[in-house]
């Protein structure tokens, strides 16, 4: 993947044809998982894939930013679901907007996106028909385009729509977990390369998202797998938590749809951010905290901040116990 984000390395793409290769091996067993978890399970690893090596790329742009270390907490990390989470509304929307202002494709198209969000916001529900609509257009539009392309609009569209539109208190969140010395990743059904963008300016470790099939920075029109939603987001934590050797017991999810309950289920600690009426009623039945930024209103379940506050101190701490130890050992 050229641009600012550099070339996607010659391994991705050849895990992407051993991914390939796997789904249609899985998929002619009669006795193996559905085509749908194949699919969610396919999205996961590729999104995993490609968070990671952007992230290798964009180290290698900036070896040395003239900051010094935050200690590292090496077992935990937190991850962030985008759309109404850390950005107000949908993030596919917004981008759609600045594209359409570019005149990328027709305003009645934006308009088509956006009431299908506004669908899906109502009813909490994700509809196959406008999902499987939705992709189609999505994957026409990028078809034949360069991956870099696509990483620049999507920088251009931040600037300009998103940056006013991220949760101040969201952000917040993420950056006590990343002063604690902890990872901290987006989890959207977004294409991966705009995720990465939001995370990038945020100061963010990285993104998992949507993986468009590409071959020599070019899309060639169809997806890796699945869009990343659902088990899909849940997989694709589940891939990176091994990857990079974190206790997912010590990780935390944020999230403000019913949909990443797989996902809120997987980590020692979920919160449930703006939630819709079904992950609300799931967070008071399974005691996570709920904290609404839309009304200003408090975190319902009372000490749980605090204890998120002090297992993140506890990190870091142990992190800064950890390197003193190791120089007195030296």
């Amino acid at each position: 993947m050229a641009g600012r984000f550099g070339e996607f390395p010659v391994r991705w793409e050849r895990g992407l044809e051993d991914l390939q290769d796997r789904f249609t091996r899985i998929t002619r067993s009669p006795f193996g998982p559905s085509e749908e978890e194949v699919r969610a399970n396919l999205a996961g690893e590729a999104s995993a894939d490609a968070a990671l090596a952007l992230v290798d790329a964009e180290q290698a742009l900036h070896e040395d930013n003239g900051r010094p270390p935050v200690p590292r907490d090496l077992t935990a990390a937190a991850f962030f679901d985008v759309d109404n989470t850390m950005v107000q509304g949908a993030s596919i929307v917004h981008f759609a907007r600045g594209l359409a202002a570019r005149k990328y494709f027709k305003t009645s198209d934006l308009v088509d996106v956006a009431w299908k969000q506004v669908k899906f916001r109502v009813t909490g529900k994700e509809n196959t028909a406008d999902m499987a609509s939705g992709k189609e257009k999505a994957l026409s539009f990028i078809a034949g385009r360069s991956t870099a392309e696509l990483a620049a609009l999507g920088e251009e569209i931040y600037d300009e729509i998103i940056a006013d539109k991220i949760w101040p208190g969201t952000r917040a969140l993420a950056q006590m977990h990343l002063d604690a010395g902890q990872q901290v990743w987006l989890v959207t059904a977004t294409p991966v390369e705009l995720a990465q963008v939001i995370a990038k300016r945020l100061g963010l470790t990285g993104a998992l998202g949507t993986v468009a099939e590409s071959h020599d920075g070019v899309f060639t029109g169809r997806l890796v797998g699945d869009i990343l939603h659902g088990l899909g987001k849940a997989h694709a934590v589940r891939t990176l938590a091994i990857r990079e050797g974190l206790n997912l017991k010590r990780c935390t999810a944020y999230s403000d749809s019913h949909n990443d309950v797989p996902m809120l289920s997987l980590v020692g600690t979920a919160v449930a951010i703006n939630p819709d009426a079904d992950l609300r009623e799931v967070a008071k039945n399974r005691g996570w905290e709920i904290r609404d930024f839309r009304t200003g209103r408090k975190a319902a379940k009372v000490g749980v901040p605090t204890a998120l506050a002090l297992g993140a101190a506890g990190g870091a701490a142990a992190a800064v116990i950890s390197r003193r130890r190791e120089s007195k050992a030296s």
